[in-house]
C-alpha cells in the first residue's frame, strides 16, 4: 500500500501530465502559428493566481476506432474559474494540441458544468475556442455534446454575459455556440468559422475560396456580422475581453460596475456648438459626439466596421455604463438600413437584459431606399428595432443633433416608444420627411403653375425647412422635452440618468412577444 507521501507525490506526477497539454512538439507548432495554448490564454485571462481548474482528471470513454488506446490530456479542454480584475468569472479554454481540441461526449461535459456553475453563481462565462469540430470517433454523442452546450447557452442568454473568443478553427456544428453568445472576438489570420468548409464549396458550386475569406475574422466583421471584435492577436483579444466585462453586470439582476472617474459631470464642452455642418448634406463623425460626452472620451464599440452607418457602444457617464446608439452620418449619411437594424436590435435587447441604460443620439434622414433593401426586408428588419426600443424597460434618453425624418424619427427612439427624456439641439430637424421630399408633394400645384417651376420649387424648399427645420414645433407638443446647447449635452444628461437610476417599469406578462424576426 502506498504511503500518504507517495499518494501526494501521485497526485502531483498526474496533475503535471495533465497540465502538459498534447506535448512539447504540438505545444512548438501552436505557437508557430501564432496561437497561445489553452493554459497560456487561461493565465492571460484571470488575475494571477485566481484560476482554479476543475474536472483536471476528466477522461473519455470511447472505445471505437481505436480511442480505447487514445489519451487526451484534460479531455482537450480546460476549464475553472478565478478572477477577472478582481470579480468572478467561469472559462473554459479549449486545447488544440490534444486531439485538435475536438468535441466528444466528455469534452463537452465539462463545459457544460462550468456553464451551470457559472449560472448558480450569476457570473459571466468565456469560451475560448480552439477546436478542430466534433470528435468524429465518437459520432452521435459528440453531436449531443452540442447540443447541450445549445441548450445551455439559450438558458443563460439574458441572464449572465455570455463570451466568445473564436482563436483557431472553428467549423460545422461548432459555430453555432459561439453565434448564440452575447459577443464573439476573433483573432485575424488564426480564426475561422464557418459552416461548409472550402472543400465542400469546390466540391458542390465549382467556387475556389479560402478558410480566411470564406470565415475568417475580417470576413465576418465586414460581411457577416458574426464577429464584434476583430483582434490582432490572442493576448490582444484576451485584453479586450477583460475591458468588456468591465462594463458589464455579473448578472440580469444586478447592475453594471460603478468606476471612480475624474471627469467631471458638469464639464461642457463649446466645441459641440459648431460640430454640425453649416451645409445640410455635410457629414460629420458621430463619434466625435460621443467622445466629447461620455467620460474621457473612452468607450468599447462592438461591430465597428459592420453596418458602418450605425454606432453602437458602451462608454461611461459619471462613472456608470451606458449603452450608446448613434447614426453615423460618414456611412449612408447615417440611414437606417437592414444590418444597422439588426446591429441596434441586438444591442438593445442586451443592454435591456443587463441593467445598463439608453442613450441614443438621432441623425437620420429615413431608411435606405433601394430594391435591394426592400426585398431584403427592411420593413421586418426595421420593425425590431421599433420593437426593441418599445420593449426595453431601462432608462432611455434620446438626443437628437439633426436630421430626424419621417419614421426613423420614430426608430431612434422618440417619444412614442417610451424615450424617457428627449433632448434637442437648435440645430434638431424633426419632420415627416427633407424638404427635398416634401415640396413636391405639398406645393405641387403651385409649382406646376409657376412661370418658373425650378425656381418656384427652390422657392418653396426654403420655405418648407425655415418651417420645420427646427425642434420648436416638437418641443411645444411635448415630443421634446428640452432643447439645451450642444455644450451642455453631458451635463444635462448625467443629471437625466441620476433621476432615472430609480425608474421601475413593466410589460404586460406574457410568456415572449413574437419579435419579428
Amino acid at each position: 500500500m502506498d504511503t500518504v507521501a507517495e499518494k501526494l507525490k501521485k497526485l502531483q506526477e498526474k496533475e503535471e501530465a495533465e497540465r502538459a497539454l498534447g506535448g512539447a512538439d504540438r505545444v512548438e507548432k501552436q505557437h508557430k502559428s501564432g496561437k497561445l495554448t489553452a493554459r497560456e490564454r487561461i493565465d492571460l485571462l484571470f488575475d494571477q493566481g485566481t484560476f482554479q481548474e476543475v474536472d483536471l482528471f476528466v477522461r473519455h470513454r470511447a472505445n471505437s476506432f481505436g480511442m480505447d488506446r487514445v489519451e487526451v490530456p484534460a479531455e482537450g479542454v480546460v476549464t475553472g474559474y478565478g478572477t477577472v480584475d478582481g470579480r468572478p468569472v467561469c472559462a473554459f479554454s479549449q486545447d488544440f494540441t490534444s486531439m485538435g481540441g475536438s468535441l466528444g461526449e466528455m469534452h463537452a461535459r465539462k463545459i457544460c458544468k462550468v456553464m451551470d456553475l457559472a449560472m448558480k453563481c450569476g457570473i459571466p462565462v468565456v469560451g475560448l475556442n480552439d477546436s478542430g469540430g466534433a470528435r468524429i470517433q465518437e459520432g452521435v454523442d459528440a453531436l449531443s455534446g452540442y447540443g447541450q452546450i445549445f441548450f445551455r447557452n439559450s438558458a443563460a442568454s439574458g441572464v449572465i454575459p455570455q463570451i466568445s473568443a473564436i482563436m483557431g478553427p472553428t467549423a460545422g456544428g461548432a459555430v453555432y455556440s459561439p453565434a448564440m453568445t452575447d459577443w464573439v472576438f476573433m483573432t485575424k489570420g488564426t480564426s475561422y468559422m464557418h459552416i461548409t468548409g472550402p472543400a465542400v464549396i469546390k466540391q458542390v458550386t465549382g467556387e475556389e475560396i479560402t478558410s480566411e475569406e470564406l470565415g475568417g475574422a475580417m470576413s465576418h466583421a465586414t460581411k457577416s456580422g458574426v464577429c464584434h471584435f476583430p483582434c490582432d492577436s490572442d493576448a490582444d483579444a484576451i485584453e479586450l475581453i477583460k475591458k468588456l466585462l468591465g462594463y458589464l453586470p455579473s448578472n440580469n439582476m444586478e447592475d453594471p460596475p460603478l468606476v471612480a472617474t475624474t471627469d467631471d459631470a458638469n464639464r461642457i464642452d463649446p466645441a459641440l456648438d459648431s460640430i454640425i455642418p453649416e451645409e445640410p448634406g455635410q457629414a460629420y463623425d458621430v463619434r466625435t459626439v460621443i467622445q466629447a460626452i461620455v467620460d474621457n472620451g473612452e468607450m468599447v464599440e462592438p461591430h465597428h466596421q459592420y453596418a458602418r452607418n450605425a454606432i453602437v457602444c458602451f462608454a461611461r457617464l459619471d462613472g456608470r455604463t451606458v449603452g450608446i446608439i448613434a447614426n453615423q452620418p460618414l456611412h449612408l449619411a447615417g440611414c437606417l438600413d437592414v444590418n444597422a437594424s439588426d446591429k441596434i436590435t441586438r444591442f438593445i435587447r442586451f443592454c435591456d437584459a443587463f441593467n445598463i441604460p439608453l442613450l441614443t443620439i438621432a441623425d437620420v434622414p429615413g431608411y435606405l431606399p433601394g430594391a435591394d433593401q426592400e426585398w431584403s426586408g427592411i420593413i421586418r428588419h426595421g420593425a425590431k428595432v421599433l420593437w426593441c426600443y418599445s420593449e426595453a424597460t431601462v432608462p432611455k434618453i434620446t438626443l437628437v443633433i439633426r436630421k430626424d425624418y419621417g419614421g426613423s424619427y420614430l426608430a431612434m427612439c422618440s417619444k412614442d416608444l417610451g424615450a424617457d427624456f428627449v433632448f434637442a439641439w437648435p440645430t434638431a430637424e424633426i419632420a415627416v420627411m427633407g424638404a427635398e421630399g416634401a415640396t413636391p408633394v405639398i406645393f405641387r400645384r403651385e409649382i406646376e403653375s409657376a412661370s418658373d417651376p425650378e425656381e418656384k420649387q427652390k422657392e418653396k424648399i426654403q420655405e418648407y425647412r425655415d418651417l420645420l427645420y427646427n425642434p420648436y414645433i416638437a418641443a411645444t407638443r411635448g415630443y421634446v422635452d428640452e432643447i439645451i446647447l450642444p455644450r451642455d449635452s453631458r451635463p444635462r444628461i448625467i443629471n437625466a440618468f441620476r433621476l432615472l437610476s430609480t425608474k421601475r417599469e413593466t410589460r404586460p406578462p406574457k410568456k415572449h412577444g413574437n419579435i419579428p424576426l
